[in-house]
């Protein structure tokens, strides 16, 4: 299967990505976390107004494979949650990049994506090319 890796994001080593539009974050799982988890049976995220670390876990997503803590790319508050998203998990697979987002969180400081990956770099390292 080809995986698509949207120029416009930023992504980390354990499969999230972030898509920055002025100070807010969009954060999801790659198209490729998803095709290695299988079939998503439950999502877990934080509630509005939490605050999410970098580098440290903010929810969970389970699959009938395993259960895979997501850790947030950036340090900031959540300002939304995919709603949709944790009442029909399995649909995280329809569109990663899209509808299928999970959090959307206003960032402290932007300059933490610098070390995050292109999708240039994020393709090489999954596929190891």
């Amino acid at each position: 299967m080809a995986f698509d890796y949207p120029d416009d994001l930023k992504y980390s080593d354990s499969h999230e990505y972030a898509r920055l539009d002025g100070e807010i974050v969009t954060i999801g799982i790659t198209e490729f976390a998803i095709d290695q988890l299988g079939d998503i049976v439950f999502l877990e995220l934080p509630d509005v107004g939490n605050e999410v670390e970098k580098g440290e876990t903010f929810g969970t997503v389970e699959s009938v494979k395993a259960v895979e803590d997501l850790k947030a790319p950036v340090t900031g508050t959540v300002i939304e949650r995919n709603e949709a998203l944790i009442e029909t998990p399995e649909q995280l697979a329809e569109d990663p990049y899209g509808a299928s987002w999970m959090l959307k969180v206003r960032i402290e400081d932007i300059t933490e994506l610098d070390d995050a990956m292109s999708a240039d770099e994020y393709q090489q390292q999954v596929e190891g090319g």
